[in-house]
């Protein structure tokens, strides 16, 4: 099994540096949010009681942390879509953001034109591409993603700019002082998640050699709905491997039901627990129950909590937990986490039936 405390073992599987952009992203974070809080929306956009957020992939799971994080919220309704049409009720007073890091998604970019023939707001976040021109041609801000990486290692850009859009309008409010806060505890615990520091002492590190050869099942609830959403991403796209996620109370009334069978498969899988102390208290119960009813299947798990003493801190350190976790299951695969020619086969045959 490869050794994670041998600092060659990235030198040789990690050409494209995928380690450097997970240890990059306190910083990434640093110069969206303060990039995104000098941006200015043209007048009229604070009257919006609806987001639409159109991203595929990377490009999306900003907007699904931005919902977890907005939905005590009365206005606006927040949310992502991930599909070729735009919703029906798109209005006046929705804000239909075009997500998209190249900037050449096709579902993206075709719910943008037909948010260009809308009676509503429009932005785009990207680095270029064919959406950030149809935006210039038709007058709708473009805000920048000045960061050079896979969709996935951006994540800084496509989930700050977002918040401080809404603290913008005025929807809610996150002071410079809560980023600070949230940016030092991402620091520290990095410190403890990087490469140089050894597994005895590492989270990912042994959560990672927990999962190598096993099917991910991440659990996730609340906030943390889509921080499991973005774990399971993570495992498929850096660790070429299965993984699934899912989410609490909802999984108690189904999925429970199928840990019997096939029963030859219990040893193969391994469930991670997402859980922080915001939860609702009911469902913190039910994390408890579930592992029961795990441990009478013989399914192996375990529970991973988050830091921090705010919800935003709760959701980025297991982000950034996550991320480490499935760089170290791609070193344990023994590939380089960054390419994805699946992905780019898939475009390809999809350019060519144009």
């Amino acid at each position: 099994m490869i050794n994670l405390d041998d600092r060659s073992v990235y030198a040789s599987l990690d050409k494209s540096g995928m380690g450097a952009q997970i240890r990059g992203l306190p910083d990434q974070c640093r110069q969206a949010w303060d990039n995104a809080c000098q941006f200015k929306l043209p007048a009229g956009y604070s009257d919006v009681d609806k987001v639409v957020i159109l991203g595929m992939g990377g490009s999306a799971i900003g907007g699904d942390l931005l919902r977890g994080l907005t939905a005590n919220l009365r206005h606006p309704l927040v949310l992502v879509h991930r599909d070729y049409d735009l919703p029906a009720w798109v209005d006046e007073k929705t804000l239909v953001i075009g997500a998209s890091y190249s900037g050449n998604t096709e579902e993206t970019i075709s719910g943008f034109i037909q948010a260009l023939k809308c009676n509503c707001k429009r932005l785009v976040i990207s680095t270029g591409g064919r959406l950030s021109e149809l935006a210039r041609q038709n007058k709708v801000p473009v805000f920048v993603i000045e960061h050079v990486s896979p969709p996935r290692a951006a994540l800084g850009y496509g989930f700050l700019p977002l918040l401080a859009l809404m603290c913008n309008l005025g929807f809610t409010s996150a002071k410079t002082a809560d980023m600070d806060g949230m940016l030092k505890s991402l620091i520290t615990l990095e410190k403890s998640w990087q490469e140089d520091s050894p597994t005895e002492h590492n989270q990912a590190k042994k959560l990672a050699a927990r999962l190598h050869g096993k099917i991910a099942v991440v659990y996730g609830a609340g906030i943390l709905t889509d921080v499991a959403r973005r774990w399971k991403t993570q495992v498929n796209e850096n660790s070429k491997q299965w993984a699934f996620f899912e989410t609490l109370p909802e999984l108690n009334h189904n999925a429970v039901l199928g840990y019997r069978h096939p029963a030859d498969i219990a040893d193969r899988l391994y469930v991670v627990f997402l859980r922080c102390r915001s939860l609702h208290p009911r469902t913190q119960i039910r994390y408890k129950i579930t592992g029961e009813l795990l441990d009478k299947r013989n399914i192996p798990h375990q529970y991973v909590d988050s830091h921090g003493g705010n919800d935003l801190k709760h959701v980025m350190s297991l982000v950034l937990l996550g991320d480490w976790v499935s760089y170290y299951l791609a070193m344990l695969n023994g590939i380089d986490p960054s390419p994805v020619p699946e992905i780019d086969l898939l475009k390809k045959r999809l350019a060519e039936e144009k």
